[in-house]
């Protein structure tokens, strides 16, 4: 059962609309195949109303209205009657699954509690309303009140419901006793269908799903992208995964291939970014850096594992940086549909360790680019040197720069304003060249270009044509700053002509 629209959007700061909650309703059940969702708590709202009325609507038409679930409270009926008005037909009961929160919250006993619950269920009944029930703290209860929970389920194991939910609402349990609760409830109550819904406090989430699995739970409950109160529920994507690995005597239909698109929609809709390390769909998880890792992939698949990305509608990336390998750069040539030789790939390796150690990592699409500042600049030899430069740039002021320039070995240093820190530092080189009598070409185009599709922190190549003697042509720059490349491509323009 998938609480994204309920206990998912109690993530802090954030808040569906109508319109995105059936969006999402959607997805999940017939993009994933979820076989429940929890879409809100009754009473919330007028927004929330308006919310679940769509999503009944839709559902009706569907088939699926008995998949759609909503939290509801014991008061008296109010629950029962704004879910009639919203169309929904299953309630998921909160109820007090611990004695310290019976005591302290409602200050009643577990008979007065249980009398208004019996209640709430045959007011459901009576409204054609199924009825799960949530032991709120169930886990604590456990722990501390273990009495009271089994009076509690010899109680509900009298009523007309259909599941009982027992959820680890402070995230409190650890694999251990995850097993041994639930494996104490199933052995004495086996028909009775059982949930478990997690929490991730102490990041145990997943494992004590599998806990719980393994004792014997029926359902489970989750999230998109782990979503929820404090540090979340257990993720849908990470349990999921688990299951299908790890405990193949549990049966699931989720679409596998599907999850990491409606994870990155639930994303969008939130604000609630995925860390780049977040299992399954984070941005890292299927990217390898080391180049030692690129190397064992074309050798037999050696750092393959059965988590592979094709089965979540991803594909295995090969990062470029400071760690990078010949290896690495060859997946990625391959990918592009190129191939260099030995020694002009060992000048591209070399040329993205340097930048890597400027730039966290390079793209696949910067590498065309650097392909052709590397080899282009191999094809002359660097007589004049840019030894040093300031660029200087202050509201009120006008950019200056400050050159240092080898030219056959003397040392020139000059300093000029202009319009722009590059135009500042065009002026102070043609200082230099003038006192030397030389001339320069003159620049005639200049632009700017980054990869297409790379990342916002892409390289920049900055390209500039020149006119000398009559005679067009182009010097090339790369950097991650745009101002860099252009000198960058400037030095190459004064090795280059005559």
């Amino acid at each position: 059962m998938d609480t994204t629209l309920r206990d998912g959007e109690q993530t802090s700061g954030v808040s569906f609309s109508a319109a995105e909650k059936l969006t999402i309703a959607q997805l999940l059940l017939e993009e994933l195949n979820i076989d429940r969702i929890e879409i809100a708590s009754a009473r919330v709202s007028e927004g929330e109303f308006q919310a679940v009325k769509s999503i009944t609507s839709w559902a009706e038409e569907r088939g699926y209205i008995k998949r759609i679930e909503v939290l509801s409270f014991v008061d008296g009926g109010v629950s029962i009657e704004w879910m009639k008005k919203a169309g929904a037909k299953v309630q998921n009961l909160l109820t007090k699954g611990s004695m310290n929160h019976l005591i302290h919250q409602l200050k009643k006993t577990p008979e007065q509690h249980f009398a208004e619950i019996a209640t709430s269920i045959a007011l459901a009944k009576e409204n054609d309303i199924e009825t799960n029930v949530y032991l709120e703290d169930w886990s604590n209860g456990m722990r501390n009140s273990p009495e009271y929970v089994f009076d509690f389920l010899a109680f509900l194991a009298t009523q007309p419901i259909k599941r009982i939910l027992l959820p680890d609402t402070l995230g409190v349990l650890i694999p251990a006793q995850t097993f041994e609760f639930i494996s104490k409830i199933t052995a004495k109550y086996p028909s009775i269908h059982f949930d478990f819904h997690a929490h991730n406090d102490y990041d145990l989430s997943v494992a004590n799903v599998m806990e719980a699995v393994k004792a014997g739970i029926k359902g489970l409950h989750v999230t998109v992208n782990g979503m929820g109160e404090r540090a979340g529920n257990a993720p849908l994507e990470s349990t999921v995964a688990v299951i299908n690995d790890y405990l193949p005597e549990v049966s699931i239909n989720i679409k596998e291939t599907s999850l990491y698109s409606v994870s990155k929609l639930v994303e969008t809709f939130t604000g609630y970014r995925i860390p780049a390390n977040k299992p399954i769909v984070g941005d890292n998880v299927f990217t390898q850096t080391a180049g030692i890792h690129a190397d064992g992939d074309n050798k037999n698949n050696l750092y393959f594992s059965d988590l592979l990305p094709e089965r979540f509608g991803r594909k295995r990336k090969y990062a470029l940086g400071k760690t990078s390998g010949k290896a690495n750069i060859e997946k990625n040539l391959q990918e592009l549909g190129l191939k260099l030789n030995q020694e002009d790939l060992k000048l591209v390796t070399q040329r993205i360790i340097e930048l890597g150690d400027k730039k966290e990592t390079v793209t696949k699409e910067d590498l065309p680019y650097i392909i052709s500042d590397v080899l282009n600049s191999h094809t002359y030899q660097d007589k004049i040197t840019i030894q040093s430069y300031v660029l200087m740039h202050s509201k009120g002021t006008r950019p200056s720069s400050t050159l240092s320039l080898n030219l056959d070995g003397e040392i020139i240093e000059e300093h000029a304003q202009g319009d722009g820190q590059f135009d500042a530092f065009m002026n102070a080189l043609t200082k230099i060249y003038k006192s030397k009598k030389m001339t320069l070409p003159k620049l005639i185009d200049y632009a700017v270009r980054i990869p297409p599709g790379s990342s916002s922190d892409a390289l920049c190549e900055t390209i500039i044509t020149w006119i000398n003697n009559g005679k067009e042509f182009k010097t090339r720059g790369l950097d991650s700053d745009q101002t860099v490349a252009a000198i960058i491509a400037t030095q190459k323009m004064l090795n280059v002509i005559p």
